[in-house]
């Protein structure tokens, strides 16, 4: 029996706010980024190894020989969405669809790469007044509600509200309801070419959100769902009938070098 290799994860954090605020200083004295690593480290053990970028290393930490190690990159971003640089986001979204896993976390939703992806404005309503929600499981088979207690409880949080302007999920998983009666998608997964993106919403800076245990199952779980089968570039390509008699059906002979069909 071959031996499976460790899911190679990389946790992409802007790590903005961590410099600057005091207050999310005291919550992640090592960034947000840190705590999300230590946290999939704990749940997953020897399967996986976990590294961790951030937004001011050169190309974002996200070259292409990263990406092309990287199984499953999870990405948290809230105040500079606009300091990433568009060939950087060219390059993410290049591989996730030839097969590496995202899960965009919290704020991501309005990230250049998720907004790119998703082909919508990504735009919910908010409110950062101690809410508390509860994070409900509406697919309890899923594979990235395992071991989540139903509900979920965060005693205290941003609220993120409907209308939540993403494409209709592949699958919704969670729904969260707040002390203000609102309710919003709060775990939802779609396919882009050949990877796997799941967004989950709760992880606000100013609450300890990262340090939850049964957050870190979920982000944990969702690794494990977003790890690619194969890595493969979409390709265009020319396609001839004879090609199919000719045993040559997945491998088409020529492909479209400026041509018109």
């Amino acid at each position: 029996m071959t031996e499976q290799k460790p899911l190679r994860v990389l946790v992409w954090g802007e790590n903005q706010r961590e410099k600057n605020d005091p207050r999310v200083q005291e919550i992640y004295p090592d960034g947000m980024h840190e705590t999300i690593r230590a946290g999939v480290e704990s749940l997953l053990g020897a399967a996986a190894t976990v590294r961790t970028t951030t937004l001011d290393e050169p190309e974002h930490g996200l070259t292409q020989e990263v990406l092309d190690s990287t199984d499953v990159l999870i990405w948290w971003g809230h105040m500079a969405h606009h300091d990433v640089a568009d060939e950087i986001v060219d390059r993410v979204q290049e591989a996730v669809l030839s097969g590496m896993g995202l899960i965009a976390l919290h704020s991501a939703h309005f990230s250049k790469i998720f907004r790119r992806l998703m082909g919508t404005s990504c735009t919910l309503r908010w409110r950062n007044e101690d809410d508390r929600e509860l994070l409900w499981t509406v697919d309890p088979t899923h594979p990235i509600a395992a071991g989540v207690p139903h509900p979920l409880v965060l005693d205290q949080h941003e609220m993120y509200g409907e209308f939540f302007d993403i494409p209709a999920p592949d699958e919704l998983i969670f729904i969260s309801t707040f002390t203000g009666g609102e309710a919003f998608r709060s775990g939802a997964t779609f396919r882009r070419g050949y990877g796997k993106v799941f967004y989950f919403s709760p992880g606000d800076q100013d609450y300890p959100i990262y340090h939850h245990p049964d957050v870190q199952r979920v982000i944990a779980n969702g690794i494990t769902w977003a790890a690619p089968a194969t890595r493969r570039t979409p390709q265009l390509a020319r396609y001839r009938a004879g090609d199919f008699f000719a045993g040559e059906y997945h491998s088409p002979s020529q492909r479209f070098g400026g041509a018109t069909a």
